[in-house]
């Protein structure tokens, strides 16, 4: 089966040109023999593209999945986990929930609960912005989905499927919702989200079945697309109607498909899994179609500046090492630092191209202040207090260093101390500024400058007149006086592999997450 499947892609990618992820529902390990499913695990075989797979979906297949929030099963095949939210470095939201309904208690490792479906639809539902998600991906079908629809088939939608699918998808107003497990392929009309007349428009919803690949039939069980991610969309764009439109099938499908509701999330619930795309760039050959200059729609955001050539730190370049990434905003993001001074070393990045702080747009400055306010109080649970750091000086992307010093390591004031004895001992003029003093109005955009932010918030800044050290930053905190680690003073001596560096990024995405303040955006 995995043999017939990958031979189909690579057969499309050679006629269309490459696609940058496969999504998997339905039953992944099917009655693969396991002897073939071997030969992708131990890489004698090899996906031709980074393929992302839905959970078992009854017992025979749960040995396959050993870690339910998610791991990598083989070469570019990647477990999504039970449930969660997966972002693409574009932006594109894909919400997963693998197996099939339970209703019961205890809950099979092989399906979800109403709790499972509650805790998705409150974790992103609950504010006023959120308008839908890009994709969703369940197994079973939702129940009612033919509603008002196109004939479905030999399947009877009002006996088959899951009604807290049907909650899901109404809650999330996924733009493409895939599933399987009728084995068939149904691709139902698109359906509204709004009430004519009674509701602002919305973007349409399109449901896709899937057949098993293979099918003797030859039933349609790979569909290939394009998609632009929605927060790349204008307004206008987003909520055009297909002329085939039709009314939304879960509307009134009464109290079952509403069940979803009615269930509490229980507070020592742990949320759903969060992670971010890593080695593709979906969404990235395309993106540019859903910045359309010609919009009529009068609030489209403005484009980030680009880079004059290759970047590494643009998140949109492919120069980006993007298994570093561990969280996006709106306007920044978090990644690892390459040869950190510890496991949990992170940088605060534009994702448009700016050069330093002082050249940042009003929106860009209040996005970085919440990241380091949030990492304050992330590493202060954690009983450590950050430094942040930025050095202006032959570097041509903003990177703010943010490293956590231990609280039994030192006091504030021996760090601050620590900067201004190894500044004086290397004829460095570093001076106190004002605690509320914005750096915009000390430095003019172009200069080059080092600047220090202490977790008290007082701020040591220093004019680059000439010449600077590079690792000057580095070297103080990796002194004796603070982390004493003098060995780890150049990046370069603390590279590891990018198995470890991935590692560190899954954790530091874990622990990062009930902090997470992009999650109530």
């Amino acid at each position: 089966t995995f043999d017939i499947l990958f031979n189909r892609v690579r057969a499309i990618q050679k006629k269309s040109g490459n696609f940058d992820l496969l999504l998997c529902v339905g039953n992944f390990f099917g009655s693969t023999p396991d002897a073939e499913w071997e030969e992708y695990k131990t890489g004698i075989k090899k996906a031709p593209i980074q393929t992302y797979v839905l959970g078992a979906n009854n017992q025979e297949t749960v040995k396959y999945f050993q870690d339910a929030d998610g791991c990598e099963l083989a070469e570019n095949i990647t477990y999504l986990g039970r449930k969660g939210v997966f972002t693409g470095s574009s932006g594109l939201q894909i919400v997963y929930l693998s197996g099939t309904e339970s209703l019961t208690e205890p809950v099979p490792a092989y399906s979800f609960s109403p709790k499972d479906v509650s805790s998705l639809r409150m974790m992103m539902c609950t504010t006023s912005q959120f308008k839908g998600v890009d994709i969703l991906l369940t197994s079973p079908w939702p129940k009612y989905v033919g509603n008002f629809g196109n004939s479905s088939g030999e399947v009877d939608t009002k006996k088959c499927g899951s009604s807290l699918v049907s909650s899901l998808a109404t809650g999330l107003k996924p733009r493409y919702h895939f599933a399987a497990l009728e084995k068939t392929y149904y691709e139902r009309l698109p359906y509204r989200n709004h009430i004519v007349l009674q509701e602002n428009a919305q973007h349409a919803t399109r449901f896709i079945a899937l057949a098993n690949v293979g099918n003797p039939e030859k039933k349609k069980y790979l569909y290939a697309f394009s998609i632009v991610p929605m927060k790349l969309m204008g307004a206008a764009e987003l909520v055009k109607q297909p002329p085939d439109v039709t009314e939304n099938p879960y509307r009134k499908s009464g109290q079952e498909a509403s069940i979803g509701k009615q269930i509490p999330v229980p507070v020592e619930e742990s949320a759903c899994q969060f992670f971010f795309d890593l080695n593709e760039k979906q969404g990235r050959k395309r993106s540019s179609t859903g910045r359309d200059s010609k919009s009529p729609h009068p609030k489209q955001p403005r484009k980030p500046p680009q880079p004059p050539g290759p970047c590494w730190f643009c998140l949109a370049s492919p120069e980006v090492e993007k298994h570093l990434v561990v969280n996006i905003g709106t306007h920044c993001y978090l990644a690892l630092a390459k040869g950190g001074l510890c496991d949990d070393h992170v940088l605060i990045l534009p994702i448009g191209h700016y050069q330093s702080v002082v050249e940042l747009s009003a929106e860009v400055v209040e996005e970085v202040e919440k990241y380091k306010a949030t990492l304050r109080r992330f590493f202060k649970s954690r009983g450590k207090r950050c430094v942040v750091f930025e050095r202006n000086y032959k570097s041509h992307h903003l990177q703010l260093q943010v490293i956590p010093v231990p609280v039994s390591c030192c006091a504030t004031d021996d760090i601050k101390d620590a900067f201004i004895t190894q500044a004086q001992e290397q004829q460095i003029e570093l001076l106190e500024i004002p605690e509320h003093t914005d750096i915009k109005q000390i430095a003019q955009p172009g200069a080059a400058y080092f600047y220090v932010e202490l977790d008290t918030g007082e701020k040591l800044f220093h004019r680059i007149k000439k010449n600077f050290p590079l690792q000057f930053g580095r070297e103080v905190l990796a002194s004796e006086a603070i982390l004493n680690i003098p060995d780890k003073s150049d990046w370069r001596q603390c590279q590891i592999s990018k198995e470890d560096e991935e590692t560190l990024a899954r954790r530091f995405r874990k622990d990062f997450e009930p902090f997470d303040f992009t999650l109530d955006d």
